[in-house]
This record gives C-alpha cells, sequence and structure tokens, in this order.
C-alpha cells in the first residue's frame, strides 16, 4: 500500500493542471496516489483529465474546497493525505521531506511546507498558519526573505493549499468544516485537532511554489471577504468555550474594528459587515466542539499560542514596513502588503 494520497481539488483550473502534474512526476518519492476532485468545472479541465486518465472524481457542481477535500480523503486508503492547491508547483524533495517529518511522531496531525512565491521565490508565501487573540488569521512569514523560515518549528496550523494530514485522525476530530464552503477551513481543522492533544509542525526541506488566488482570482473580492469575515465568526464560536471567547472577547472585537477599518478604505467594507452579521446569525448552524476537562490544559496552551501569534504578527508587520521603507522603488505591495489578519488566500 502507498503510504500517501495526493489530492488536489481543482475548479476551472486547467491552466494550472499541467506544471503541478508535471512536478509531482519529478518527485524523488513516487510512493503516492494521486486524485483530481473536480468541482463542477466548466473548463474543459473533466474532459482534460479523463483524456490522460489521471484518477479523478466528478463533481456534478462547485461544492467548495471543504467538500471537495472531503471527499478525497474519505475515497484514500494510505495512512495520510496531502492536500495541494493547483496552482503549485512542487519541488522533487516535496513528498519524501513531507512525509518524513509526520512520521515522526504520531501526534502529528498536519505538517506545513515551506510554500514560496512562484515568481518572486525569494519570498515567502506561507510558511506555516499563525492565528491570533484578535481573530486574526495569517501566513507565517508572507513577504519575507527565503532564508529566514529554514528551521522546522510548532505552527498553529498548516496551510491546506500543500499540506500534509495524518488521515485516521479526522476521523476522531471531524472532516474539513463544509459549513465554511471555503477560507479558515484549514485554520479550523489544525484548531481542533489542538484541542484534542494533536500539534501541527512547518518543515522548510519541502518546498512548493505558489500562485496564490489561482482560483478566486485576485487577492480581495467582495465574496472572499465576506466568506472569510463569516467562517472567522464559526471558527471562535466553536473553538473557544465561552469563558475563554468571553476572556478573548476585547481583543476579538478590536480586531473586527480594525479589519473593518482596512477594508472599508479598499472598497469592501459592507461585504465585511455583512459576513460577520451572516456568521452571527447563521450561529446555530456551526458545530460547537464540547468541552472536554480532560482537555483543559490544551486550552490553556492554545491560549498563549494566540497570545503570542498576536505578538509575531506585529514583529512581522513591522519587519515587512521596514524593509519597505528601506526599499521603495522595489515594493511589490500589490502582492504582499500586509494588512490586519491578511493572508493572500486562505485567511482574512
Amino acid at each position: 500500500m502507498k503510504k500517501v494520497t495526493i489530492i488536489i481539488p481543482n475548479y476551472n483550473g486547467l491552466h494550472f493542471m499541467e506544471p503541478c502534474l508535471a512536478a509531482l512526476e519529478r518527485q524523488t518519492c513516487q510512493d503516492f496516489e494521486m486524485l483530481v476532485v473536480d468541482n463542477g468545472s466548466a473548463d474543459g479541465s473533466a474532459d482534460w483529465l479523463r483524456e490522460r486518465e489521471v484518477p479523478s472524481i466528478f463533481l456534478p457542481e462547485n461544492r467548495g474546497f471543504s467538500a471537495a477535500v472531503n471527499i478525497g480523503i474519505r475515497a484514500a486508503r494510505t495512512p495520510y493525505v496531502i492536500l495541494l492547491n493547483n496552482d503549485t508547483e512542487a519541488e522533487p524533495d516535496y513528498v519524501a521531506e513531507l512525509v518524513r517529518a509526520i512520521s515522526a511522531s504520531k501526534r502529528i496531525f498536519s505538517v506545513s511546507p515551506r510554500m514560496v512565491q512562484l515568481y518572486h521565490p525569494e519570498r515567502i508565501d506561507d510558511a506555516g498558519d499563525m492565528y491570533s487573540v484578535m481573530g486574526w488569521a495569517y501566513q507565517r512569514g508572507v513577504g519575507q526573505e527565503t532564508e529566514r523560515y529554514g528551521r522546522p518549528c510548532h505552527i498553529f496550523a498548516a496551510c491546506a493549499g500543500a499540506a500534509i494530514y495524518r488521515r485516521e485522525v479526522f476521523g476522531k476530530i471531524g472532516y474539513f468544516d463544509e459549513l465554511h464552503f471555503a477560507y479558515l477551513e484549514d485554520i479550523d481543522a489544525g484548531y481542533r485537532a489542538k484541542i484534542a492533544g494533536y500539534y501541527n509542525r512547518y518543515c522548510p526541506t519541502a518546498i512548493v511554489r505558489h500562485v496564490g488566488s489561482g482560483t478566486s482570482g485576485s487577492k480581495y473580492n467582495a465574496f472572499k471577504v465576506r466568506l472569510a469575515a463569516r467562517n472567522n465568526v464559526y471558527l471562535n464560536y466553536k473553538n473557544m468555550p465561552l469563558p475563554q471567547l468571553l476572556f478573548n472577547s476585547p481583543a476579538i472585537v478590536a480586531g473586527i474594528i480594525l479589519k473593518y477599518g482596512f477594508f472599508k478604505k479598499i472598497g469592501f467594507g459592507r461585504e465585511y459587515v455583512d459576513g460577520i452579521l451572516e456568521g452571527l446569525r447563521t450561529l446555530d448552524k456551526a458545530r460547537k466542539v464540547p468541552y472536554r476537562p480532560e482537555n483543559r490544559s490544551n486550552y490553556l496552551a492554545i491560549e498563549w499560542e494566540l497570545i503570542y501569534g498576536a505578538f509575531l504578527y506585529c514583529m512581522e508587520f513591522a519587519r515587512r514596513r521596514a524593509r519597505v521603507l528601506r526599499q521603495p522603488e522595489k515594493t511589490e505591495e500589490g502582492r504582499t502588503a500586509p494588512v490586519p489578519g491578511h493572508s493572500s488566500d486562505t485567511k482574512l
């Protein structure tokens, strides 16, 4: 039996598929199965996959990222699954290094690779996902020099755009929440795993190049802003027991106000508010993680990580701003500008 199944969710990503699959053919470790889950694409993806006999599941309509990868995970029979965005090109040792990293301990739920920007490989796209007490999710290291993130470490959650997961744990903590449809579902899964006593790691020797926003088509749009704002409400409500939620509420409210100010400035203030209100109206649909006393120490550890996440965000924000001020003529802020809680693809 193979060790890992690589699951590639696809929605109208035909132009990405060939370089993505070609990179997988060059892997030094071929001990994997591959499965594309096509989300009702209308760009010829289904015909292209059938002609090349790529193992695939074809959905009649777009059911969202969460549903697509859940279908793939349930279809897999390997101990591990890798979720890989179609707008990626993996370096040759990517699969081997992820398998090696997650095999180090049965308490590891997921491992995130070093994701670099495809068109600017000297810059980090994602070195593991972080979450903060303000309710901001963000890509660790985004826009920073690649060499700064050369050490393995603990992270809050793995980015589902290129991470490996221990498949059996999903049966214990639940799969990706399909209520999210897309955005923040990976933070939510990593959060639930931490509550249950698992942890998530960053592996810098597994490298993948990432376009970013390849499916949604832009860093910001009304759909993404509204959905991410709604899912942020679900994320806090589901995973924080009431005392923790009350304790963190001043910071969360402050985070919402700051985010609103940013999105209003760029023309998406109304969408952000609509997303928050939709989340509050539909909280009854969200399945809250049951509180268990035996997990008390895990909740305390998570609270510390949330506080640390806020400090780390501020440090990385300051570092990016300093770089921009030092080299204003080379600024790439159209792609990597730091904003409250921003992450170019799944974190907003």
